[in-house]
This record gives structure tokens, sequence and C-alpha cells, in this order.
């Protein structure tokens, strides 16, 4: 029988340290999908509003839009430096 302990190990993947490159990834993938959400929304600013002005990019967007863009582009971001850093590119 096995050790779990020992079968994890080999299972586990390895994570990158953060970092400037990180940080970076993550940016530019909030970045991409708010610039297709921007577009892709087709009816924004139906929920509740937003509780302060933010600058002319959100225009037009509310609560719900402004969650599901941080939401998918933080689950993207961590898709592409989990990704990149199993290839070893990070």
């Amino acid at each position: 029988m096995l050790n779990t302990s020992l079968l994890m190990a080999f299972t586990t993947p390895t994570t990158p340290e953060w970092s400037f490159k990180v940080a970076l990834i993550m940016i530019t993938c909030n970045l991409f999908v708010l610039a297709i959400g921007k577009y892709a929304i087709q009816r924004p600013g139906v929920g509740p509003a937003l509780p302060a002005n933010l600058p002319m990019v959100f225009e037009g967007f509310g609560l719900p839009e402004l969650l599901a863009i941080g939401s998918f582009g933080h689950i993207l971001g961590a898709g592409m430096i989990l990704g990149l850093g199993n290839a070893g590119l990070l």
C-alpha cells in the first residue's frame, strides 16, 4: 500500500513564486477580459449600479458586470499562470 503523502507529492503541481511576470500576466488577462466584456455583454447596466464613479472604461457597467469581468479575468489569469509555470516558462 502506498503512503498517501508520497502519492500526493507526485500529483501536486508546483506553483510559481509571485513576481513581476506573474503580476503582468494577471493584469493582462484582466484587461483582455475587460475589452471583450465591453462588447460582449448585451445589456450592460441592468442590475444594481456601482457605488462609486469609475473611469470611462466602466461607463454603463453595473455591479454584476464588474464582478463577472473581474471573476473571469482572475480565473483566466490563474489558469495562464499555472499553465505557464507548469510548462517552465515562468
